[in-house]
């Protein structure tokens, strides 16, 4: 049996964001938390990676971090949750619950068959395509509700991008199949 593409979504990266305190000395961090990188030339933050979930943190002097490569909600939550231990053991007043903003998770999906690109650009909505073959193999449909943006490949792959919520995914692969199955397109 062919398994639908809503069930072949796979979060790939979740971006978030968190304000932990007003100020932060990086260098101090740096030199005290293992593995820790700052090359201030090269990059304004500290750069923290985890293992366990593998996630990076960018730390920043404003008390502002960036978490990236979490692959669930559930490993975001862990691994801001170990960034603020590793924080507060270096005694910095921090907040005792850290509160994180999503700014982007980016999904995979596969619709299971090859896609005609051609067709599809002649078929939707020309206001919200961008397809330039010699310039990218893949066309880019940005859509509305969800506000999301859904790189189609021929392969019939998909990478759905600017999601804030895990189900905008979901949402954006109905729409797209919806939207494929009323131009006849698969």
């Amino acid at each position: 049996m062919k398994t639908r593409p809503e069930d072949s979504l796979r979060i790939e990266n979740i971006v978030a964001s968190a304000k932990i305190t007003d100020y932060l000395d990086l260098p101090e961090i740096a030199s005290k938390i293992k593995d820790a990188e700052y090359n201030k030339k090269r990059f304004p933050g500290v750069v923290i990676r985890m293992q366990d979930p593998k996630i990076a943190a960018l730390v920043f002097g404003s008390g502002k971090v960036v978490l990236t490569g979490a692959k669930s909600i559930e490993s975001l939550s862990r691994g801001l949750d170990i960034l603020g231990d590793l924080l507060r053991g270096l005694q910095i007043q921090i907040p005792d619950t850290l509160q994180y903003k999503i700014q982007n998770i980016v999904t995979s999906a596969d619709l299971g068959s090859g896609i005609n690109l051609n067709k599809i650009a002649v078929g939707f909505n020309l206001d919200r395509i961008e397809y330039e073959p010699e310039q990218f193999p893949g066309l880019v449909y940005r859509l509305e509700n969800p506000k999301v943006v859904v790189l189609l490949f021929g392969s019939g792959k998909l990478i759905i991008t600017g999601g804030k919520e895990p189900v905008d995914a979901r949402l954006a692969v109905n729409k797209i199949v919806s939207d494929l199955k009323g131009l006849g397109l698969i």
